[in-house]
């Protein structure tokens, strides 16, 4: 352990660079672990003390996000994705094996503290699974000798730079390219177009071409940015602020890793002429923990655009058009997906969501108007920019205007990134997949709603399934409640704990589900589920306790007979069998006759009859 005279100078430089600013706790605490390894009580006094904060409010940030660790988890940390996609791969055995030859329990640290093994949600690979992180460094394409070998690299404790690099490697895997990701878009030359429009005339363009939300939500972008330009700044050093919403925590979804990767200066551009066409000057990234290995090449994309003048001050050479980005790296938690919790998250707290109204575009970061924008949706604002809100009108649905990126994955031949323009059938996106033998299709992950056989004809629209972008496909072979049960762990697990209907009912709801798995349940469960999830629905804090059950009712309603042949009975049965529970004391003392056993005595000597 680090002594007190250096734990307490390197955290005030760690502060320090961060300008001993309060908002800046998570990015700090990050910094912190990933010089010690976790965060020792003596580490979060000695942030408190230096940004003048609450000693429980600073513990509470940190006990907040799963990547953070108010213990020692070993010198390395390995996370399998637990995501229902990686479990279709073997990612459960492949756990078991690798603790089986490191000789550790699962959630355990090894005794000689130098290695743990556990699972997170998702890490958005799920076109290259199974897939794990090792101190946060993404590896993909996992095999039973891809982990043998990396027991054998953390028992001769190499460090991970030299690590096999094909073993994190990321590919893009774009199968279908249409308007956006088939061409190629110079750095600045969106800024450029919206920089000669003017800002009026961008934000006509932007509601001729009606854009729409890729996030989910499907709010018009035209109108949240027309209310932040219309919205007053607060206080004297008010500022607007553009934020990009890359924390793309919804299992399934991996198409804006693919934009992050491939496409950031169109990504780059898009939040730029945002941010001049509402009169903001600042833009904040929110990165998932996940994609942290993306941070250095993003980083020097940024830098490398303010010394070609397109970040900075005098964009473009024009004298007072002024604008800069930062990247902030999340630090594990779903909830952050919601633009209210991810501003709570960049100003330095949990990602509690927050009561609206106001809404961002009044009152967001730092209560200043704010426009939350995904990935996605602005690279599509940099091409509205490009040519025009009438041309990407003309493509898609009058409703649905321009192309939607869909990450499917999955039972399919060829998984990964394809593009169509909106109003395409699910079925040819099978067709083109390769999903010959798909029973049923979860589109926009848990949240979202699961579609059978029947419904294939039905086309990826706002107007008709609506879809953030991920698209699980399933074969005839898959066990539906299995898919549904993983579904239930991961919202128990991602509850952010702030609500009761949601930090209780989400675990009632996974217990009722564990009860049926093992041969337990009822119909009484069934009732239960259907119980709680009217109670979440109405009493929720937020979206992520309201969809909760959705995939429960999808798959009872469409896949009825995976549960049914689950149910002991379709009576209440209790689920605790006390004479099961005997049998230790009955083994011990070496008794089996009918005295022994609960309720058997009676039935044997006829009393009750």
């Amino acid at each position: 352990m680090i002594d007190a005279g250096r734990l307490d100078d390197l955290l005030r430089a760690i502060v320090n660079g961060h300008r001993c600013q309060p908002g800046q706790l998570v990015q700090i605490l990050r910094e912190a672990q990933d010089a010690l390894g976790y965060l020792p009580a003596s580490a979060l006094t000695a942030i408190a003390r230096a940004l003048a904060l609450p000693r429980a409010q600073v513990e509470g940030v940190a006990g907040f996000y799963s990547f953070f660790h108010l213990a020692p988890v070993g010198r390395y940390r390995v996370l399998f994705s637990d995501n229902i996609t990686d479990r279709m791969l073997g990612s459960a055995e492949l756990l078991e094996r690798l603790c089986n030859k490191l000789w550790i329990e699962r959630g355990k640290v090894s005794e000689d503290g130098l290695v743990s093994v556990d699972t997170t949600s998702c890490t958005g690979m799920c076109d290259q699974g199974p897939a794990l992180l090792v101190n946060g460094r993404a590896m993909t394409r996992m095999s039973a000798e891809r982990i043998d070998r990396i027991s054998e690299l953390i028992r001769t404790q190499l460090p991970l730079a030299d690590w096999p690099p094909e073993f994190a490697l990321v590919e893009d895997n774009i199968r279908r390219r249409d308007t956006l990701l088939g061409a190629e878009w110079p750095a600045g030359e969106a800024l450029r177009a919206a920089i000669a429009r003017g800002a009026e005339a961008m934000l006509g363009e932007m509601k001729l071409s009606n854009l729409r939300g890729r996030g989910g939500a499907g709010f018009t972008t035209a109108i949240k940015w027309e209310s932040a330009r219309r919205a007053a700044c607060h206080g004297e050093q008010g500022i607007r602020y553009v934020v990009c919403n890359a924390d793309e925590g919804e299992p399934g979804t991996f198409k804006d890793r693919v934009l992050l990767t491939s496409y950031p200066d169109l990504l780059f551009d898009g939040m730029t002429l945002a941010g001049l066409t509402i009169g903001a000057s600042q833009g904040l990234l929110y990165l998932r923990g996940e994609y942290a290995y993306l941070l250095p090449a993003l980083n020097e994309k940024l830098a490398r655009r303010r010394r070609d003048g397109l970040l900075g001050s005098a964009l473009c050479g024009q004298a007072g058009l002024d604008f800069e980005i930062d990247i902030h790296l999340g630090a594990g938690a779903y909830i952050c997906g919601e633009e209210t919790a991810l501003l709570e998250s960049l100003e330095g707290r949990r990602g509690i969501p927050r009561i609206r109204p106001p809404f961002p575009v009044t009152a967001g970061y730092r209560g200043q108007p704010t426009v939350v924008n995904n990935v996605e949706t602005l690279c599509k604002a940099a091409l509205i920019a490009l040519k025009g809100g009438a041309w990407f009108a003309g493509l898609g649905t009058k409703q649905s205007t321009g192309t939607k990126l869909l990450s499917i994955s999955g039972d399919v031949e060829a998984p990964g990134v394809y593009e169509y323009p909106f109003g395409v059938s699910v079925n040819q996106v099978l067709h083109d997949c390769g999903a010959g033998n798909a029973q049923a299709v979860q589109v926009s992950g848990p949240s979202g709603s699961c579609l059978a056989t029947h419904e294939f004809s039905r086309r990826i629209a706002f107007e008709d399934v609506p879809t953030a972008g991920a698209l699980m496909v399933f074969g005839a072979h898959r066990d539906m409640f299995e898919v549904a049960r993983n579904f239930t762990h991961f919202f128990a697990h991602e509850s952010c704990g702030f609500c009761t209907p949601c930090r209780v009912g989400t675990s009632l709801v996974m217990n009722c589900m564990d009860k049926i798995a093992r041969g337990l349940g009822s119909q009484y469960e069934i009732n239960e589920i259907f119980k709680i999830h009217r109670l979440l629905h109405a009493a929720s804090h937020c979206g992520l306790g309201q969809a909760a059950c959705n995939p429960l009712f999808d798959t009872l309603q469409k896949f009825r007979p995976a549960y049914e042949r689950r149910l002991r009975s379709l009576d209440f049965e209790p689920a605790f069998d006390l004479d099961q529970a005997l049998a230790a004391a009955r083994q011990m003392t070496g008794r089996d006759d009918p005295e022994a056993h609960f309720g058997l005595a009676a039935r044997v000597s006829g009393v009750g009859s």
